[in-house]
């Protein structure tokens, strides 16, 4: 029995755009999609767990990974690494479920550039000093990590032209309608769901 190719939907911002809340109600809603869990070679947080939220493991391993080709894509970000395997897919498709890949715009095009049907939304703040409150307002920065987080976040917009959809988050409910119409109308279209015409005109 064939199985359900996966959808492959890429979301990714600057930090402190709000893709992480977009992501989690577009989970909430539809049982039939889950995140792609990466791995990764920092050490777990207090309230994370193996499995769930990344796949935790040693340098070693990591490096055995990516010499065995495992990874779909990998980098190095705030002096640990983090990578997409190739396993992910795979588990989706045995469970029939779509997958969101939460990944910087280096990340997402790696994915693209191995799987080009993937579908790449870009999440934007409404304004850079929108952005600069919510990256301050987290309270956890120094001057220097916010000034650092600050130019990476407007790195990361400039490659906006390598995805599919731009999406403004300003008033999240209407992002989140936003974002919810790119995964429905991404899963039919005509190259996923062509077998459908065929078996008619077979029958």
């Amino acid at each position: 029995m064939n199985k359900r190719k996966p959808l492959l939907l890429i979301v990714s911002s600057p930090s402190g755009a709000g893709k992480t809340t977009l992501c989690h109600k577009l989970l909430a809603e539809f049982e039939n999609v889950r995140f792609s869990i990466s791995h990764t070679t920092r050490p777990p947080r207090p309230n994370e767990a193996d499995g769930t939220d990344y796949h935790f493991v040693d340098d070693d391993l990591f490096d055995k990974m990516v010499d065995d080709d495992l990874f779909i894509e990998w980098a190095h970000v705030h002096g640990n690494r983090y990578g997409t395997a190739h396993a992910e897919i795979r588990s989706a498709t045995l469970e029939g479920c779509d997958l969101i890949f939460d990944v910087d715009y280096q990340g997402a095009r790696q994915i693209k550039g191995q799987y080009p049907e993937a579908i790449g939304v870009f999440v934007l703040p409404p304004s850079i000093g929108e952005l600069k409150k919510r990256l301050s307002s987290r309270g956890t920065e120094t001057p220097e990590s916010l000034d650092r987080r600050f130019k990476a976040a407007l790195n990361e917009i400039e490659h906006n032209d390598e995805f599919d959809y731009l999406l403004v988050n300003d008033d999240v409910d209407l992002a989140y309608d936003s974002l919810r119409a790119i995964l429905l109308a991404a899963r039919i279209r005509r190259p996923r769901v062509d077998h459908l015409a065929r078996k008619l005109l077979d029958s």
